[in-house]
């Protein structure tokens, strides 16, 4: 591992959904600063004896530069942590923009995002045939506001299927804009934590979904996956269909040339 910053996505929370590449740098790292709020510290125990360990929670842009700097300047391995994957929602533009005025070197190693995780703890698949081939990943304006052309009811209108990062705290606001965007009653889940121990899944549809959510107490750390894909009939893919032809299978009524 060479002398550089490396982004690393530690994946949705289980440790083990980080990539072995990932796990391989961070376990030769001399400094680590991790994103304490969201990765798990258990991440920490297979970090060299006298690594160096920062919790960004607490840290400003400015400091973790600074951080960054003064181990670089020393010739040291960093790791910098992020949860999930870094390039969706991981504010890292800004330190690699902060990086390159100082000519720091880095690589970005992608992560699991807690999208596809949430997926796959309600056993669904976003992209099926005749329901839907595209998925919207996006979030309601908070703190942090969205582009009018963005706005929340416009991409629900497309209908296709959806994730929504950083929104189960306004479910109220959310389930109001998608209900005029889609225009109909569709399903919906909920999914806290995927892929830590005390995940939570709730499944429902606009009608109901903001209902059960507060009675589970969800407000952070959730992602609301939205869409027909979530149940539904849909037909089987191309792919496999015994008269559906393709560079490494020919189809079963197709001359084998024997």
């Amino acid at each position: 591992m060479t002398n550089k910053v490396y982004f690393i996505g530690a994946g949705p929370g289980d440790v083990d959904l980080i990539t072995v590449k990932g796990r391989n740098i961070l376990s030769g790292a001399d400094v680590v600063i991790y994103a304490g709020s969201l990765v798990s510290r258990e991440h920490m125990k297979y970090c060299k004896d006298n690594v160096e360990i920062y919790n960004s929670a607490s840290m400003t842009l400015k400091e973790v530069i600074e951080t960054i700097d003064k181990y670089y300047r020393k010739g040291k391995k960093i790791v910098r942590l992020h949860t999930g994957d870094p390039t969706i929602y991981g504010a890292i533009k800004e330190q690699m923009d902060e990086l390159n005025k100082l000519d720091i070197p880095y690589e970005v190693i992608p992560g699991v995002s807690s999208f596809t995780a949430a997926a796959a703890a309600i056993k669904s698949e976003f992209t099926l045939p005749n329901v839907s081939q595209s998925v919207i990943l996006t979030r309601i304006g908070g703190r942090t506001s969205v582009p009018e052309n963005e706005n929340l009811e416009k991409l629900a209108s497309i209908g296709c299927s959806m994730a929504l990062f950083l929104s189960v705290s306004m479910i109220d606001k959310v389930v109001e804009k998608l209900k005029k965007g889609y225009g109909r009653n569709v399903p919906v889940a909920v999914i806290q934590k995927a892929t830590w121990q005390d995940e939570k899944c709730v499944i429902g549809t606009l009608d109901d979904i903001a209902e059960k959510v507060k009675n589970e107490d969800i407000t952070k750390t959730a992602q609301i996956l939205v869409g027909d894909f979530i149940s539904c009939r849909y037909d089987n893919s191309l792919l496999y269909n015994e008269n559906f032809t393709h560079m490494y299978r020919k189809g079963k009524n197709e001359d084998s040339g024997n």
